[in-house]
């Protein structure tokens, strides 16, 4: 190959390398949890990775970046993954909610991959979830939901489930993390 096509595709390698928010993927495929705010500017972060088991679709693996810079814009990435039925969902994240005296985040977003069939869940909708982070606490582990779509919970935007910030008695329908850590920091 020639050193003026070699040097192209290390140079297009080098920048799709710099425009990612959330660093690279891990071995598994799984993006890998940003680590402390490094860049100036970052007000607030909210980042997770690992897995649970829900009760419909067993074990979910997933991971996340949503960032708030001081001007307002957010940035961010997310992604679960099924392996008992294959779905892999991936998006970028368009808003987030953070209620610092409970430990809660409700991030949403835009689907940017799916390999799911359901009508709903096609490249360009809008996707959900929301996460508890108990960090070392003696209540139990972190907590995660399964991604919503439009319509559930008569939810249609995700910017409309950042601002509801809808979070249901007793932790309902979210699932202890496993293998995994989901931080909140302000």
């Amino acid at each position: 190959m020639g050193n003026s096509r070699w040097l192209g595709r290390l140079t297009g390698v080098l920048v799709m390398g710099c425009v990612a928010p959330t660093g690279p993927e891990s071995p598994s495929g799984m993006m890998a949890p940003a680590q402390q705010p490094a860049a100036a500017g970052i007000v607030q972060q909210v980042a997770g990775g690992g897995q649970f088991v829900h009760p419909d679709f067993g074990v979910v693996t997933f991971s996340f970046t949503a960032l708030r810079r001081d001007d307002g814009n957010v940035t961010g990435r997310f992604q679960q993954h099924q392996p008992a039925f294959g779905f892999t969902y991936k998006g970028d994240v368009t808003c987030f909610a953070v209620d610092p005296v409970n430990h809660r985040a409700w991030i949403g977003g835009v689907l940017t991959h799916t390999n799911d069939p359901d009508p709903i869940t096609e490249v360009g909708d809008e996707a959900w979830f929301r996460v508890l982070d108990l960090g070392a606490s003696s209540t139990g582990p972190d907590r995660s939901t399964f991604l919503g779509f439009e319509g559930g919970g008569g939810i249609i935007t995700s910017e409309e489930y950042c601002a509801t910030r809808i979070w249901p008695d007793d932790n309902a329908r979210t699932w202890p993390v496993e293998h995994g850590n989901i931080s909140i920091r302000e």
